[in-house]
């Protein structure tokens, strides 16, 4: 049975089904981009397992593997022949061990040719990491709160241009409504194997489009070489009337329940003042969501203007309109970076 190295792996994943073998909890706590979880063992299970080895001996642990995989190896084949694959089978576990090296034996037994990732999903995440400390040419696109960054992007996206949208990878808008409408986020983990496959599949040679970013989006974290490159790296501001900000908003978050909405500002209330929190509450409660976006914007705009003032040296240039339009702004910004990036 062939063992292959993270390199050849992740080529050969290009075109081929990634199987993960450990169990539901490892897999959703994080896992390569794009693989199919076919566990040896359920949650249960695998700590049953454990707890056999470590109690009693490593023969009666793998005596009650044999016994709770038994039953099932016909389900997993029938899996593994569900998946379409160009060469072969990519099957890894935690480390490389009894795990993948069982299910991969199963598989090549009954005619599906599969190889192993040395080392497993751990090799995975030490590429991964390693690879965010790679000299990436970041463009940061800045804004004050409801500037459209993430419409420009994507406009900038279309016109050929390479972008990563952080904060559809951690499925959160970053401020304390980000969450409003979405579904869970994921683990810091899977952000970064997420965001690794994204860098990963870019030129680096070229420039890549980010959103302007606190180091947290949400309950996620930036990783920290990415961070650290974000931080150096060259801003354009697009400047947007407020006028237009809030239509934005408005049209943004008001269709979401009041109750959602109020009790996100009450935790925001040490920054935003009581005042202005009881401003917003009723104008929120009047129906008035047009005045509780511009209350809340006085506090956004203030806090945006000191951040953007501590990075006054990496910002290039702004490009200002009074209506909002993703692809004449996305232009706009383009010929910004085509002149001085």
């Amino acid at each position: 049975m062939a063992v292959i190295q993270i390199n050849e792996f992740l080529e050969l994943a290009e075109e081929n089904p990634v199987v993960d073998v450990r169990s539901p909890k490892e897999f959703n706590h994080g896992h390569i981009p794009g693989a199919v979880n076919i566990p040896l063992f359920n949650d249960e299970e695998r700590a049953q397992v454990g707890t056999t080895y470590k109690q009693v001996s490593r023969e009666e642990a793998i005596t009650l593997g044999l016994e709770i995989v038994g039953p099932k190896m016909k389900d997993f084949v029938l899996k593994a022949k569900s998946l379409n694959l160009k060469d072969k089978l990519l099957v890894h576990c935690w480390r490389g061990g009894m795990r993948s090296e069982s299910m991969a034996w199963l598989f090549n037994t009954s005619d599906i040719e599969s190889v192993t990732l040395h080392k497993g999903y751990k090799a995975f995440r030490n590429h991964a990491l390693k690879y965010f400390s790679t000299s990436f040419r970041f463009v940061i696109l800045t804004g004050s709160t409801g500037s459209g960054k993430t419409e420009i992007l994507n406009a900038l996206k279309a016109e050929g241009e390479q972008v990563i949208d952080l904060e559809a990878l951690a499925n959160h808008k970053g401020s304390v409504f980000g969450g409003l409408g979405k579904s869970n986020q994921p683990t810091t983990e899977q952000f970064q194997n997420d965001l690794f496959w994204e860098l990963a599949h870019q030129d680096v040679s070229k420039r890549i489009w980010l959103e302007d970013e606190s180091i947290a989006i949400g309950k996620i974290f930036i990783p920290n070489d990415i961070w650290d490159q974000m931080r150096k790296s060259r801003l354009i501001r697009v400047e947007i009337s407020k006028q237009e900000r809030v239509k934005r908003l408005v049209n943004e978050y008001g269709n979401f329940e009041a109750a959602d909405l109020e009790a996100r500002i009450r935790k925001i209330e040490k920054k935003l003042g009581g005042q202005h929190m009881k401003e917003a509450i009723e104008n929120l409660i009047a129906g008035n969501i047009a005045g509780t976006a511009d209350t809340l914007l006085t506090y956004y705009d203030k806090a945006y203007s000191n951040a953007l003032e501590r990075k006054n040296k990496q910002l290039l240039e702004s490009t200002y309109s009074d209506n909002f339009d993703a692809t004449k702004i996305a232009n706009n910004v383009l010929s910004i970076a085509q002149n001085k990036i």
